[in-house]
């Protein structure tokens, strides 16, 4: 690691709290009808974000709807109030999967990197397939948003190669 990065993250912030937004409209309609919910993209999310000193905030699921994927972001940005929204699920290929679509939309900054280092460490792990995710991430409101795939692999890789490591530097880059 560069001595710069290094400065970097040593300056960073050690409070950063972040909260999960899960897309997926098999969970959203068991908890429409008050059934028990299992959701674990956002409790190994909570478990590894808390392992490494961050504020877990929190946790919504929504449909794979446009508006009702907008309408959580802002409501969480403007009541939550976290540092980091992470996203999971939406970003496939299949006409269900629109997060991308709507985080795309509202992004006043985009990180490219992020999907495109995420595409390559799953490269190394699934091969090809990799190519199949779209994976991203921006800037929307001085929120970071990290959009990734509902898969346990993807969710855990993600967390612990690229968001876990980076995320207080990004907010410190965000913050100014």
């Amino acid at each position: 690691m560069s001595e710069v990065v290094k400065g970097h993250r040593e300056k960073a912030p050690k409070e950063v709290s972040l909260y999960v937004v899960v897309t997926s409209d098999a969970l959203y309609g068991l908890l429409k009808r008050g059934e028990d919910v299992r959701e674990e993209d956002s409790e190994r999310i909570r478990s590894m974000a808390e392992a490494e000193g961050y504020i877990f905030k929190g946790r919504s699921i929504v449909p794979n709807d446009p508006f009702a994927i907008k309408q959580e972001i802002e409501r969480v940005i403007n009541d939550v109030r976290p540092d980091v929204i992470i996203t999971t699920g939406g970003t496939g290929l299949s006409d269900k999967d629109v997060t991308v679509e709507v985080v795309d939309e509202l992004f006043e900054k985009k990180i490219p990197g992020f999907g495109e280092l995420l595409r390559l460490l799953s490269y190394g792990e699934i091969g090809s397939a990799a190519m199949l995710t779209r994976a991203t991430a921006g800037v929307y409101k001085k929120t970071v948003i990290f959009s990734i795939p509902g898969s346990p692999h993807a969710v855990e890789l993600a967390l612990r190669k690229l968001i876990l490591p980076e995320a207080r530097h990004v907010v410190a880059h965000v913050r100014g």
